[in-house]
């Protein structure tokens, strides 16, 4: 049995293949994530960008944090990487698009 989990890609994002301890990490994290609090200190900037259009910058950092762990590098922080991990989870979710409230449901035939 392996110890990767794959994320599921949303259209038009890459596709994340990361060790299931990372993974069980960052889902756990995603419970305690505040999106003010929190991405200020991830993307440690002044003002928050629209939900979505930050997920990027964070797959491109979260991608060079990733090959630092893979090459053993004593810069690798694991800490920052289970914090982009649950950044991108976070923003993925934020960003995917919701039910219009009083909206009629879809009919589902079977």
């Amino acid at each position: 049995m392996s110890n990767v989990i794959a994320f599921e890609p949303r259209p038009s994002q890459p596709r994340l293949r990361r060790p299931g301890l990372l993974v069980r990490a960052a889902r756990a994290g995603l419970a305690g994530w505040n999106r003010r609090r929190d991405l200020h200190r991830v993307l440690k900037c002044e003002q928050l960008p629209p939900a979505g259009a930050i997920l990027p910058r964070l797959h491109a950092e979260e991608a060079r944090l990733d090959a630092a762990r893979r090459a053993g590098q004593a810069e690798y922080d694991l800490h920052r990487h289970i914090m982009l991990l649950i950044a991108i989870l976070a923003e993925t979710a934020e960003a995917a698009p919701r039910p219009v409230a009083g909206a009629p449901r879809a009919a589902i035939c079977l």
